[in-house]
């Protein structure tokens, strides 16, 4: 006989959030460059399709009782923050793709700087490692295998909960927990912990940091110069973002942030110096990778001649229609941009250029601040090229407004 708990078991209904239709297909009609989007895929693989999309009464906000309606606000905020920053690590794992690219073609016997192949690193695909598997860590990694992409054995995360990643497993990302082992073996570490488990984290890893290895922290809550003494590293990257609390919420409510990032508009939004949304990104941290990617060149001891012509051919390889054939009047990466002038009147262009703290570089200014800020067609460029490397085309009319206090 049935209690009244049980019926009230068996009455119940829990909203799903998908409904996985294999035999469906139906990508949706409007992609970038007039190319349908592939369809959505739900974990295990098949087409993922939101059934209750458009029914008002069955939406987050209409639960919310009137005094708290004043903070939806913060729901728009937080799916804005995860936007732009899985949109930042994309073109950031991008350029270096690129640059070792570059690397490749230049390291042959006819450059004399080319150190023996005992010397040399192997040539390798790059390798991402992702600590922590909640909601954060899982965006990410879908967003890398898909957006950068990144091939599935190129891609391992680690986490205190590795059986919650079957999913993950089943595309060929390898998930367990070691975060010792994933230090090792990656050259770029993403940091979507908890806070209150960086520095357990930081304790287990800081011994076996290679000093290449570049540490991308997402972890807002801990600053920059506290990472540097936790990991007893300086090779790590931090954006910074600012929020507004009026603004455009423009970053959607029921797509995947992969589909997300697949919208033009969307893309702009998320476009260094761009206001639009209410998030900000610090222009300290684009100072930042424009040093990582010497800092690269440096490790492969290329002298500071041949590092100046591969940091101009990785960010400002993208021109507008206006820019002219010859490109003179298109800003160029000098070694002045870089280093002082004490510096660059004494180094040889034979020798590599030195080895930047990226922590000291996103922490207090240095020459490249003051070229930045005060170039507005360096600014354009840079912005042109995030939008090239995220996929859309981008005219000079197009541009989005830069916010002065980036």
């Amino acid at each position: 006989m049935q209690t009244l708990e049980d019926r009230g078991a068996e009455a119940s209904i829990t909203r799903p959030k998908t409904w996985t239709l294999p035999f469906l297909s139906a990508p949706s009609p409007s992609g970038v460059g007039g190319q349908a989007d592939p369809p959505i895929l739900a974990g295990n693989g098949d087409l993922a399709m939101d059934l209750l999309e458009g029914l008002r009464s069955f939406q987050f906000e209409s639960e919310t009782e009137d005094e708290n309606y004043p903070w939806l606000y913060l729901k728009g905020r937080c799916r804005g923050l995860m936007i732009e920053g899985c949109a930042h690590a994309v073109f950031f794992c991008k350029l270096i793709q690129n640059l070792r690219e570059q690397v490749r073609e230049q390291e042959s016997p006819k450059y004399t700087w080319a150190a023996s192949s005992e010397e040399q690193p192997e040539d390798k695909d790059l390798k991402l490692g992702i600590i922590g598997g909640g909601h954060l860590g899982k965006q990410l990694a879908l967003t890398l295998l898909q957006l950068v992409p990144v091939a599935a054995e190129n891609l391992r995360i680690s986490t205190r909960r590795p059986e919650t990643l079957e999913a993950f497993q089943k595309l060929g990302i390898h998930c367990f927990y070691r975060n010792t082992a994933l230090v090792q073996w990656a050259d770029v570490i993403f940091l979507c912990c908890l806070p209150s488990q960086l520095p357990n984290i930081c304790v287990e890893i800081q011994t076996l940091l290679a000093k290449e290895c570049i540490v991308y922290s997402f972890v807002a809550a801990v600053p920059i110069s506290r990472l540097k003494i936790l990991l007893n590293h300086t090779n790590i990257l931090r954006p910074q973002y600012r929020c507004t609390k009026e603004f455009e919420d423009l970053w959607g409510a029921n797509e995947d942030i992969v589909t997300s990032l697949r919208n033009p508009g969307i893309i702009q939004a998320t476009c260094p110096y761009n206001p639009a949304g209410g998030i900000t990104l610090s222009s300290k941290w684009l100072e930042g990778i424009v040093y990582a990617v010497l800092n690269i060149c440096t490790s492969r001891g290329m002298p500071t001649s041949h590092a100046l012509l591969l940091v101009n051919k990785v960010f400002l390889t993208s021109h507008f229609a206006d820019c002219g054939k010859d490109r003179q009047a298109c800003p160029k990466l000098q070694l002045l941009y870089f280093v002082n002038k004490i510096y660059a009147r004494n180094v040889s262009p034979r020798r590599p250029f030195p080895w930047f703290e990226l922590t000291t570089i996103q922490h207090k200014e240095n020459p490249f601040t003051q070229c930045l800020s005060g170039s507005t067609a360096l600014q354009e460029h840079l912005t042109w090229r995030y939008c090239d490397l995220l996929g859309i085309p981008l005219t000079r009319e197009h541009l989005p407004e830069c916010s002065p206090g980036s």
